[in-house]
């Protein structure tokens, strides 16, 4: 069972949507958490973040501004700390496409420095968080992010005799965070006009509680090495629109440079290593350096079907018009009228 009290974590990128809710998650759960840092380039949303959570109620948080992309800060900012929680990065995909090297900079020399900081200092457990764009990319941020989960899974080979684990988690919009589509939706409702991309466009959804506890449940059960995966439902983009606003004009705009039609978590070439653990699938390493059968066994693990493939135009699961209603006043704005 994992235990965060009287232990020190840290999260980059923690002024972030899913760092700020990280952060809420740990300390309700664990009220005697030793440390708790807040690593980010932002001081603006610091000074916001700390309104939101004064050090002077909880002792524990510390605000650092740092950049991944600075290896010293990082190695001072690590010291002490037992588990990272690696959420920056540089995320939105046409702004990557026109800056591709400071994206590399950010989600691939960042991840670098990151492993090797934990490495250096003695971090035991260090979950980075992925996104669906990494798998089969078709966008310069899907591919960084590619390149990063390969070299978190890659690190576990690494650590010598460092008693660390690095594993990383995947799973594609989250409803609610800055930049997704419902807000953007909500925010255009009063023109009356709600861009659509594509009609035959599908999301997986997320809610931002999920996400956190699914970083919480992969620093708890990883071996290193694992790339989970959650089982969601998906929704249509037409149905979202309609949710927000069905009295809205849906205007077909055509799909953005590098944006996929569905998103897609598990590629086929990806089932040769990947397992049902029950609420979430893991793709394994291709070599393991703890003995696979003993996983299996311990986990009830069960392999996929060869060929076999996750993404959210062909899923089982489906989020309608009213539920989604439900979801937007429960996860995003309480005083929602469709």
């Amino acid at each position: 069972m994992l235990d965060l009290n009287n232990k020190s974590v840290l999260i980059t990128g923690g002024t972030g949507s899913l760092g700020k809710q990280l952060t809420k998650t740990i300390l309700e759960k664990w009220p005697n958490v030793k440390r708790l840092v807040i690593l980010s380039r932002d001081e603006q949303k610091q000074f916001q973040m700390n309104q939101e959570f004064p050090d002077t109620k909880y002792p524990a948080i510390r605000y650092f501004i740092g950049d991944i992309r600075d290896y010293e800060r990082l190695k001072t900012a690590f010291k002490g700390i037992e588990y990272v929680i690696h959420a920056a990065a540089m995320k939105h995909v046409p702004i990557a496409e026109y800056n591709p090297m400071e994206c590399v900079k950010t989600n691939v020399l960042g991840a670098e420095n990151i492993i090797n900081a934990c490495l250096e200092v003695g971090v035991q457990n260090v979950v980075a968080l992925s996104t669906d764009k990494a798998a089969a990319p078709i966008n310069l941020y899907g591919a960084t992010k590619l390149c990063s989960d390969k070299l978190f899974v890659a690190a576990n080979n690494i650590k010598g005799w460092n008693n660390i684990r690095f594993s990383v988690v995947r799973y594609g919009n989250v409803m609610g965070s800055n930049g997704s589509v419902i807000p953007f939706f909500l925010s255009k409702k009063k023109s009356g006009v709600l861009p659509i991309t594509d009609p035959t466009m599908t999301r997986f959804n997320i809610s931002l509680q999920e996400g956190a506890d699914m970083v919480l449940h992969a620093m708890e059960t990883a071996w290193g090495g694992e790339i989970f995966v959650p089982k969601i439902p998906s929704y249509k983009i037409t149905d979202v629109a309609t949710a927000v606003g069905a009295e809205c004009e849906q205007k077909i705009i055509g799909i953005r440079p590098g944006e996929k039609i569905h998103e897609e978590m598990i590629t086929s070439s990806d089932s040769f290593t990947t397992y049902d653990l029950g609420k979430y699938y893991a793709i394994l390493p291709q070599v393991t350096n703890w003995n696979l059968e003993e996983y299996i066994k311990h986990f009830n693990a069960k392999p996929v079907p060869i060929g076999f493939h996750y993404t959210s135009g062909k899923n089982t699961e489906w989020v309608g018009v009213e539920e989604l209603r439900k979801l937007i006043v429960e996860h995003i704005d309480s005083t929602f009228k469709a």
